[in-house]
């Protein structure tokens, strides 16, 4: 996947602060235990195979849509800054870059999320598929909810 400095118009990108200190975030978001309460778009379930997340580390999951289809997702983590930064590359279906930053504020954590494709056209391609712009935002809507009953 190549980049540029101008990635506007191919990206996808939420931020949130949220009421939860750095190491509860930093647990619910790489802890498949945890994740797999939160992660995913309205009706949708999923079984996460593998979760390491350390370098080179492997996830596989898979969504249970609302209708009963799979879709499977494999990631491969490129960059894990303890507490600090998460980058993934997707790369089952459709390929994009997600980074997620952590920046602890007192007892509460700015959390940025970011998706980033390889051309603005495949980001309004995927974008009609499944409309992951949604998708995201329910996923760190659904994170909040379920900081809120740790």
């Amino acid at each position: 996947m190549t980049t540029s400095a101008n990635t506007a118009e191919r990206e996808i990108t939420v931020s949130r602060l949220l009421n939860a200190p750095i190491a509860l975030v930093w647990e619910v978001w790489t802890n498949p235990d945890h994740i797999k309460n939160w992660w995913r778009p309205n009706g949708f379930t999923n079984t996460i195979t593998k979760m390491e997340v350390i370098p080179n580390g492997l996830w596989n999951l898979v969504m249970h849509g609302p209708d009963g289809t799979d879709y499977d997702n494999e990631s491969i983590f490129t960059e894990v800054e303890w507490q600090k930064k998460i980058v993934y590359h997707h790369i089952s279906g459709h390929e994009f870059i997600a980074t997620i930053l952590f920046e602890e504020r007192g007892n509460q954590t700015y959390l940025h999320w970011q998706m980033l494709f390889e051309s603005k056209e495949e980001l309004i391609r995927i974008m009609n598929l499944y409309n992951i712009s949604e998708g995201l935002q329910q996923n760190i809507e659904k994170m909040e909810a379920y900081l809120k009953n740790l």
